[in-house]
């Protein structure tokens, strides 16, 4: 049907006048803005009164406008803050502005952007466009390092004073990453309910004796037990176990890392040994027993003895302490769980993927410093480990532990 000559139906807007809106969150930000000075300036007369009119009784007088700024969209963005002076000449601040002034979301966003890989010169790129007028500022490299960096020092100050008096922590794993030069060593709690939780972190050039005793002295100062019986997983190293021994005494009981124990003795052995004697290692471990798995280990180590001494080493070297778990008691899949250092290798690898863009790590603080962001980035995303319902197995096991050293020391 024809109406005029033309054809009836609804009308369409022009291509050309579609390509002259503004993308919408530039026009979106731009209303907001015009919202925003409105209603300051409702603000601004409710204090004031009305322009223009005389009023004897009023308190505050209109001051004009100031260049200021407001956090918009990662970065701060100009606009003229409307001014209001009391009788005596102090000036008095407009309620919403006082409010928003009062936010600085502008170092969290820093914070999330760098954690997602985004550099400091392509800070700028990460944001929204705004419109073409608005004058910005705050997200030049300098301003955006200067933010980060601060952000860090006050996560790093934080995980580092926490108070570990209130927590009930039967397990501890420690562990150390590597960045560059430098060592971080980690020590991660795991309460009854299996939730687990950074409580600290150390760095060091490697994992030696010192720093793991100035790491576990740490948690003893903020208030973590050592009168207590603790299972504490470890990787192989002899200096982590030293450490413990010295912080803790005979409250703590060691679980070494089985992974770390088959790389050990896999690495010393021929490339075609390695994939049947880590099969072997499994095999032997899942047995359950611990006199059964004692002696299969043992067997294999007479094997190598002679052809690969190397490795016999390795598979003896803190053996006993690879059975910990098994000989308490713990139930096989929360014992899965604690019989490997594998929940803080998790952890570590997502540290890793945070931090794996910097190319030089100037000194040891800039380290910690990231360490500490990553680490607090991923806790709130943990989940309990494996097995955690039956953790009041491994209780129990730690109490009967903590009963027979009093009753030895009573003895004594």
């Amino acid at each position: 049907m024809r109406k005029n000559g033309r054809r009836a139906g609804k009308s369409k807007t022009p291509s050309r006048q579609l390509d002259l809106l503004p993308p919408l969150h530039e026009w979106v930000a731009a209303a907001g803005l015009a919202a925003v000075m409105e209603l300051l300036e409702r603000e601004r007369a409710a204090l004031c009164g009305m322009r223009y009119r005389h009023d004897r009784s009023r308190s505050a007088f209109r001051g004009g406008h100031v260049a200021s700024s407001l956090v918009l969209g990662g970065r701060r963005v100009g606009v003229r803050r409307p001014r209001v002076r009391s009788r005596n000449g102090r000036e008095l601040k407009l309620p919403s502005w006082a409010a928003w002034s009062a936010r600085d979301p502008l170092t969290r966003r820093a914070m999330e952007q760098m954690l997602l890989g985004v550099s400091t010169r392509k800070y700028a790129r990460s944001l929204e466009s705004l419109a073409p007028g608005l004058k910005q500022r705050a997200i030049g490299r300098s301003a955006v390092s200067r933010r980060f960096i601060t952000h860090t020092e006050h996560k790093l100050t934080q995980l580092l004073s926490q108070n570990l008096a209130a927590l009930e922590l039967p397990v501890l794993m420690v562990d150390g990453v590597h960045f560059g030069a430098h060592v971080v060593l980690v020590a991660m709690g795991i309460d009854r309910q299996g939730n687990k939780r950074v409580l600290g972190l150390w760095e060091g050039a490697t994992e030696n004796a010192a720093a793991c005793k100035a790491l576990l002295a740490n948690l003893a100062e903020r208030g973590l037990r050592t009168d207590r019986a603790i299972l504490v997983v470890i990787d192989g190293s002899k200096a982590l176990a030293a450490a413990v021994r010295e912080v803790f005494g005979a409250r703590a009981l060691i679980q070494r890392c089985r992974e770390h124990k088959k790389r050990n003795v896999t690495d010393a052995l021929p490339k075609p040994m390695r994939n049947p004697t880590r099969q072997f290692l499994n095999r032997a471990y899942a047995s359950g027993e611990v006199e059964r798995i004692a002696k299969l280990l043992e067997q294999q180590a007479r094997k190598f003895h002679h052809a690969h001494p190397g490795a016999a080493a390795a598979l003896r070297e803190g053996l006993e302490e690879t059975l910990t778990v098994t000989r308490l008691g713990v139930p096989e899949q929360l014992q899965r769980a604690l019989c490997s250092t594998n929940p803080i290798e998790n952890l570590f690898s997502r540290v890793r993927a945070i931090a794996h863009r910097v190319s030089r790590w100037r000194d040891g603080y800039m380290v910690l410093r990231w360490s500490a962001a990553a680490l607090t980035e991923c806790q709130p995303t943990f989940r309990r480990i494996y097995g955690w319902k039956t953790m009041d197995v491994l209780i129990r096991a730690l109490r009967a532990h903590d009963a027979a050293l009093d009753r030895r020391a009573l003895a004594a």
